[in-house]
């Protein structure tokens, strides 16, 4: 049984990589797909790790080859998904997190239209702001162009399947969890996983 591809968006500041780590800390199913990106590692994150951090003109010559499954330019930097990172995964039955933006998301739609979706919005403009300014890596006016950029992204909510707002992050969490949850019961999803079970209590005897 092929694995379920899970998206999830948001803009910068609103707590995404938070989340997606407390998820896949406890949901053992499931697998983040590292990003590669052209920009400069921040204080902390580590090659391979959170990122694979490669130089602009090899990410422009991996898109050449062919061997991005989604790619984009993000507030000035190439960020996107290997196809290595991806397809061996879910051909093995294993369900695999990506972590991208919404124009990546929209590209991965488009190949695998059952990819399921979740767009994760901050409570308010100010707490996006304050969580901006919280991590203290940016300057004022990378902070300003973080927000300007922020509006823009999360004009794309209604492309997705779920919308989780993090207010209170324990919520958010058990909210992502249960999207996970419900996705792998649907009837198709079961029926494949236990064909043999169904097949034994529908027998004539």
């Amino acid at each position: 049984m092929r694995g379920t591809l899970y998206i999830v968006a948001a803009p910068s500041g609103a707590g995404k990589s938070s989340i997606v780590n407390a998820v896949l800390a406890r949901d053992a199913n499931i697998s983040l797909s590292i990003s590669f990106t052209s920009r400069q590692p921040r204080p902390g994150e580590r090659h391979a790790e959170h990122y694979h951090f490669i130089g602009a003109e090899e990410f422009k010559a991996m898109v050449a080859e062919g061997d991005f499954f989604e790619h984009a330019l993000v507030h000035g930097d190439w960020k996107g998904t290997a196809r290595q990172s991806v397809d061996p995964q879910l051909s093995a039955g294993r369900d695999v997190l990506l972590e991208i933006d919404w124009q990546g998301a929209r590209q991965v739609r488009n190949k695998i239209p059952d990819a399921v979706s979740v767009f994760i919005l901050p409570p308010s403009r100010a707490a996006l702001e304050e969580r901006m300014r919280k991590r203290g890596q940016d300057s004022e006016d990378v902070i300003r162009q973080r927000l300007d950029a922020a509006r823009e992204e999360m004009s794309h909510y209604g492309e997705f399947d779920y919308v989780i707002v993090n207010e209170d992050f324990e919520t958010a969490v058990a909210e992502m969890c249960s999207i996970f949850t419900a996705s792998r019961l649907r009837k198709d999803a079961q029926v494949a996983r236990h064909a043999r079970l169904i097949t034994s209590l529908l027998v004539d005897e």
